[in-house]
């Protein structure tokens, strides 16, 4: 499975997801299909930091893709969440940041605390994902050559972010839903074959504010 396979599946989840929230308004059966979406992305990121030919392009485009997709984005969020939150791309950018700052430092345990500190920051700063999305992209990179590690650690953060989410909400069966669902992007992620597939550079940086602006007028002519 090439990585533009990749990206079309997690394109479809996400798109799911979004209809979902433009549909019903709040959460539905679409969130499961959609918790396979960030994952894929996540391990993009990763994948990208080793196969870009400029990491500073890499990450400016990420940023700016950030920025134009933040009108967009608070504007399909308004439907179902009125708080301030940041779009994906920030998170995704800040997961590349955090991969960067990691290997350049000398003591890796300076980096390992570097990483936890961009954790937090994307909890501050409402990323979406937050600190989950952080430690995700790292995990996929920390442990790119070891497939077994890798996916150990990835289902130890799930559990991690959605257990206390269990506990609190006294025992809310939909969270262990969402475990499951966000769990099974590794059978995709695990199929991946190390190929690029086709040339996409910027398919997902344009379909995804194209297609918050379209649930966006979506809901308010139909719903």
């Amino acid at each position: 499975m090439s990585n533009f396979t990749l990206k079309i599946i997690a394109m479809i989840s996400m798109f799911f997801d979004h209809l979902g929230y433009a549909i019903y308004e709040k959460f539905s059966f679409f969130n499961y299909i959609g918790r396979i979406a960030f994952p894929i992305f996540a391990f993009g990121i990763s994948e990208g930091y080793i196969h870009t030919k400029s990491k500073k392009n890499y990450l400016m485009r990420l940023f700016m893709f950030a920025i134009i997709s933040q009108a967009p984005f608070m504007f399909f969020t308004s439907i179902f969440n009125k708080e301030f939150s940041l779009n994906i791309f920030f998170t995704l950018f800040l997961g590349l940041v955090s991969i960067i700052g990691y290997e350049k430092c000398t003591n890796k345990y300076i980096g390992l605390l570097l990483v936890a500190c961009l954790g937090l920051t994307a909890d501050t700063f409402k990323m979406d994902y937050g600190y989950f999305g952080i430690f995700m992209i790292f995990i996929f990179h920390i442990f790119k050559n070891k497939k077994v590690l890798m996916n150990i650690s990835f289902v130890a953060l799930c559990l991690l972010k959605y257990i206390p989410l269990y506990i609190r909400s006294n025992f809310y069966l939909p969270y262990i839903f969402l475990f499951i669902c966000t769990c099974l992007s590794l059978i995709f992620i695990n199929l991946y074959n190390g190929k690029k597939g086709k040339n996409d550079k910027y398919l997902l940086y344009g379909f995804y504010p194209v297609h918050l602006i379209l649930l966006y007028l979506l809901n308010i002519i139909f719903i």
